[in-house]
């Protein structure tokens, strides 16, 4: 059995969304935008904390893959999608790998 090198991302997004008014309408953004990279790109989306707050939140998205620079670029893509999105604006991010 031939060993294989795995790299998994992990794309961590602080996110504000400053026409929220209630955790309802924060929903149906998050939804939206979770609906928006899930579709365009191989990633698993996630809402990590910040779900009592009415507009905050903070984004899991990770990804795995055999290439480093692979899965780095597509992060870095899914960034820049989430950077265009109306209505939500990126506080804070950070890619890792484990």
């Amino acid at each position: 059995m031939s060993e294989t090198t795995v790299h998994l991302g992990v794309l961590t997004v602080d996110l504000f969304i400053p026409a929220s008014g209630s955790l309802k309408s924060k929903r149906s953004v998050l939804k939206s935008l979770k609906d928006k990279i899930r579709s365009r790109f191989n990633v698993s989306v996630a809402e990590l904390s910040g779900m009592d707050k009415w507009q905050t939140s903070v984004f899991g998205i990770c990804m795995i893959g055999s290439d480093k620079s692979y899965v780095n670029s597509c992060l870095d893509s899914v960034l820049s999608l989430m950077e265009q999105v109306h209505g939500v604006e990126l506080v804070n991010h950070q890619i890792e790998f484990l």
